[in-house]
């Protein structure tokens, strides 16, 4: 029997409060005590599912996200430098009200003007999948037939899911990824499903 490989994508859990609503990408935050909470109410829910191998973004906030997991594989978690969150440029730091204030945009528009390179300073969509999809490939390829758990970022996952499923970047506006969500994806020989999506254990078990 051929089995697929699983891949749990786990969001970071909520975030420190003054960086609430706010393009944060590369500013390196800590989890909020709510965060932290979800980050082991996740860790549960994974617990109850194999996984063979973990990796996950260097960034703090993944970290400590990975920190409550991190006892329930049986190989160390492995971190890789292209699962940093997005480079936003000039609207880092900003809020969504902000960014429309500042630059007369719409700030729901983010897939599409990093896709498109149309925020200035920030990663081009080009950029960003030059650095996320290579690990990624080789992750699915070493790790056939197994379940891997990867802890990182929100416009990440989103990146990871338009190239599994090959669909372009701003495309995935219409997932919400929440906070310390899992979203679960299996690759079969000929197809590739997305079999839970979203799903945040904090909040959906309650």
């Amino acid at each position: 029997m051929v089995f697929p490989t699983r891949l749990f994508l786990v969001r970071h859990g909520e975030v420190e409060e003054k960086y609430h609503r706010i393009f944060g990408g590369r500013i390196d935050m800590n989890l909020s005590a709510l965060g932290h909470q979800q980050a082991k109410a996740t860790a549960e829910f994974l617990r109850r599912r194999p996984v063979d191998v973990i990796y996950a973004s260097p960034m703090k906030r993944a970290q400590q996200t990975l920190a409550p997991l991190a006892s329930h594989c049986p190989r160390a978690a492995v971190d890789v430098a292209g699962f940093r969150e997005v480079d936003f440029g000039v609207w880092t730091g900003l809020s969504w009200e902000e960014v429309h204030a500042k630059h007369q945009v719409s700030a729901f528009d983010w897939l599409d003007r990093i896709e498109r390179g149309a925020i200035a300073e920030a990663e081009t969509g080009a950029t960003f999948r030059a650095r996320v999809e290579p690990p990624l490939r080789r992750i699915v390829e070493e790790h056939a037939g197994k379940s891997v758990a990867i802890v990182c970022h929100g416009g990440v996952i989103r990146m990871m899911l338009s190239i599994l499923l090959d669909l372009p970047l701003p495309k995935m506006a219409s997932f919400e990824i929440d906070y310390a969500s899992v979203t679960q994806v299996e690759r079969h020989a000929h197809k590739t499903e997305v079999t839970l999506l979203n799903f945040a254990p904090w909040r959906d078990l309650a």
